[in-house]
């Protein structure tokens, strides 16, 4: 899966755009590598998203095309 789509899913980043843009700027590293939108996030993957002065890191346990708000914590676990 895309890893915009994915912070999109698991709602981490509200929006695709938004995701999209977070990526474009550089926010977003997977696996220690600065990563593109288009890059294909798989379970195992370490995403950090650096929001301002906050930085979050998670891990992704699962990958799902479409989850309801309450099973979305469950594609990943914060590090």
């Amino acid at each position: 899966m895309r890893l915009d789509k994915f912070l999109k899913v698991s709602r981490l980043i509200k929006r695709r755009t938004v995701a999209n843009e977070a990526c474009d700027a550089g926010r977003v590293t997977v696996n220690g590598n600065t990563a593109k939108a288009s890059v294909k996030v798989k379970a195992g993957d370490i995403i950090e998203i650096q929001f301002g002065t906050k930085a979050v890191k998670v891990r992704v346990l699962d990958i799902q095309d479409t989850t309801k708000k309450e099973q979305a914590k469950e594609l990943f676990e914060y590090l």
